[in-house]
């Protein structure tokens, strides 16, 4: 039974583990949750470098945390740490969440699924997902979240394209009847018929270059998606948006992962409100200049 923190203790804490982690918005969310739910506590980031992601985790329980989110490149390290992994941890290969159980033992799941999920659905609440194709350009964490998610939303012909092939070979044996690698030579002319296109890769974030994808091939009828918010619009959903494709960028997927995380930690379940998503979109302009 994993625990719900916030009726026994005064002060609820959490953090969010990465390494880098100071560039993460996740803490402004968390905290304008906190003030909507009326909690006094404090969400944090912390640095962790990878060798020492056991240790801090194990620390949790003694300091009263309630949980952690974990970021790149700690996720998929996690598995080998936690006492109990979830059905969809295993399923994904990668931990976006882990919950403190009332023993002190650390329970594992993955939220960022459900928070690409509900960011298409919020975004598009007219949209029925197609059986396909969709078109991924990733290979790391956050694909593996979107490929699970895509194939609970009942998309079957699933094409995956990674500059690394064999990463993308790795998720793909997962799903041998969803999922077909694409050679990164190939990328452009993979796009068509596809009815959806996803970058889970970080490459149109600040201080990245952009994604290398011509969409010349792309159908106009398709939806376009990125998991960045760093700009709130990557290069890619910029291009996309010229063309006349609908677009969604990974803010609401930041936001929606956030809820089933405060279920498991706090027994609470925060309103995504039209104010915190403006703070938040105001916030990371700002900090972009």
């Amino acid at each position: 039974m994993r625990s719900q923190m916030a009726p026994t203790t005064p002060f609820a804490l959490a953090a969010v583990f990465g390494y880098p982690v100071m560039h993460s918005r996740s803490p402004l969310m968390h905290e304008a949750f906190m003030a909507q739910q009326g909690i006094r506590g404090a969400y944090v980031p912390l640095e962790i470098h990878p060798d020492r992601l056991e240790p801090a985790l194990r620390s949790l329980s003694a300091l009263n945390f309630a949980g952690c989110n974990l970021t790149i490149p700690l996720k998929q390290k996690a598995l080998e740490i936690v006492d109990e992994v979830d059905e969809v941890a295993h399923a994904i290969g990668a931990i976006s969440c882990v919950v403190v159980m009332a023993d002190g033992r650390l329970f594992g799941t993955n939220n960022d699924w459900i928070g690409f999920r509900e960011n298409l659905l919020s975004q598009w609440p007219d949209w029925t997902p197609e059986q396909g194709p969709a078109v991924v350009m990733g290979g790391g964490g956050g694909c593996r979240a979107v490929v699970y998610a895509l194939i609970q939303m009942g998309y079957r012909d699933i094409r995956l394209c990674n500059r690394t092939e064999s990463r993308a070979h790795t998720i793909a044996e997962r799903y041998p009847d969803h999922v077909r690698v694409i050679p990164w030579a190939s990328r452009h002319d993979c796009l068509d018929t596809a009815t959806l296109l996803v970058n889970t890769t970080n490459q149109g974030m600040v201080g990245e270059a952009p994604l290398d994808l011509a969409l010349d091939q792309l159908p106009m009828s398709a939806r376009v998606a990125d998991i960045i918010y760093t700009p709130l619009d990557s290069p890619l959903i910029q291009a996309a948006a010229a063309r006349g494709h609908a677009t969604a960028n990974g803010l609401g997927m930041l936001l929606h992962q956030a809820r089933p995380a405060w279920q498991m930690w706090f027994g609470r379940d925060p309103e995504i409100s039209t104010e915190i998503r403006a703070m938040m979109e105001a916030e990371i302009k700002a900090a972009l200049g």
